[in-house]
């Protein structure tokens, strides 16, 4: 199966050269190239009855490695599901416009923590008129910054 680690190695060093990336951008996919390689070490795993040896190399553990975050995120979604009431659920995404988002890539924190205040403030409004529900409410708010396609998209 093709991985972005396989992507980043086959095409990475020229993609580098024609672009310009920040330090942050350079070392995550310097992390993902060598997650789960020779790169970052390993161990030998020993099968106690047939004797039979694996290796096993160590995972980078960025927080935006697909191999590393898949487990992860596995944890984290059945923690919340632990939390779950017997209720109705809603998904609902609030996603920032072209030019904000432009802004949010050099101001990540300003952007993003705007974003789910704005998010909830707006649930709760919602959610608190009569006409709609008239209650409070709780919500579980996840950003996230690129979409299916791999492109700059918080929501």
């Amino acid at each position: 199966m093709l991985e972005v680690a396989d992507i980043f190695r086959s095409h990475g060093p020229a993609w580098r050269a024609t672009t310009r990336l920040s330090l942050g951008q350079l070392k995550v996919m310097s992390a993902i190239e060598r997650c789960r390689t020779a790169a970052l070490g390993g161990h030998v795993l020993r099968c106690s009855g047939c004797a039979k040896a694996e290796v096993s190399f160590n995972s980078c553990r960025d927080r935006h490695c697909p191999k590393c975050q898949a487990s992860a995120a596995h944890r984290w979604l059945e923690a919340r599901q632990a939390d779950l009431l017997p209720v109705e659920y809603f998904h609902v995404v609030f996603t920032l416009p072209a030019p904000i988002s432009a802004i949010a890539r050099y101001n990540k924190r300003i952007i993003y923590g705007l974003l789910l205040d704005i998010a909830a403030d707006t649930l709760r409004t919602i959610a608190g008129d009569p006409r709609h529900l008239g209650a409070q409410i709780g919500a579980t708010l996840v950003l996230h910054t690129w979409g299916s396609a791999l492109t700059h998209h918080p929501h």
